[in-house]
């Protein structure tokens, strides 16, 4: 695997590894790149490596680390998608958090890019909106985040700008978890939703079965144009 950086937990007292992309040149910002449920695999860098291309400097920290350090796997693969929920299924999001705020804090603090966003898809989308309820974050953006309905309490401390994709047909998001997320969110100022009609979950991802090209490009360009907007 090609973890290439290094960043200390909160407490200083441990550390974990990330993956970094970084473009020619100044950053004209930087962007964390959360990771689904498979890990900091080769879909997750090709997103970074994309978002350097573009000017950014972007990180993708390993945030199961305390589980299986470095693990990458293929949601294309049954066995491997298997070992993929069982991690989920053990994975303390409040500290994947503290791990992002961690995150945050190393790229303004030791890589000097003081402007930082966030992207997450599936598990990383729901990490994604709990980071931009929790951390000073400049700009959040989640593709088809689970269980945002029941982190609905949450919203008001969302102070920065934060976008959700969200595909109708997710088999892992309810038509009604996602009639909340609308009801929840839809009058807040800091939040945009898409909808992705007919579309299931995974459609933005980089390689293999699950991508839909015209509605990732679309999500992406969307993402791009945000990103543009909120942090330069």
């Amino acid at each position: 695997m090609s973890l290439n950086e290094t960043i200390s937990t909160l407490a200083a007292d441990v550390s974990f590894g990330a993956y970094v992309a970084r473009p020619e040149g100044t950053p004209r910002a930087a962007i964390i790149v959360i990771q689904e449920i498979f890990g900091v695999n080769p879909g997750i860098r090709r997103k970074c490596d994309k978002l350097a291309a573009e000017g950014y400097l972007a990180v993708a920290p390993d945030l199961f680390w305390r589980l299986e350090p470095e693990i990458s796997l293929d949601p294309d693969v049954e066995s491997e998608f298997k070992t993929a929920l069982d991690l989920m299924g053990k994975f303390d999001q409040d500290a994947g958090i503290r791990d992002i705020e961690a995150t945050i804090h190393h790229i303004r603090r030791t890589l000097d890019v003081a402007k930082v966003g966030c992207v997450g898809y599936c598990l990383g989308g729901r990490l994604a909106y709990m980071t931009a309820a929790r951390t000073d974050i400049d700009a959040s953006v989640g593709y088809y985040g689970v269980g945002i309905d029941g982190l609905l309490h949450e919203k008001q401390a969302i102070a920065h700008p934060l976008m959700l994709h969200i595909p109708t047909a997710d088999g892992f998001v309810s038509r009604e978890t996602q009639a909340a997320m609308h009801a929840g969110l839809d009058d807040h100022a800091k939040v945009t939703l898409h909808d992705y009609e007919g579309l299931d979950h995974g459609f933005a991802t980089e390689t293999g079965k699950r991508r839909n090209e015209d509605a990732a490009n679309l999500a992406d360009s969307r993402t791009a144009a945000f990103f543009s907007a909120h942090l330069g």
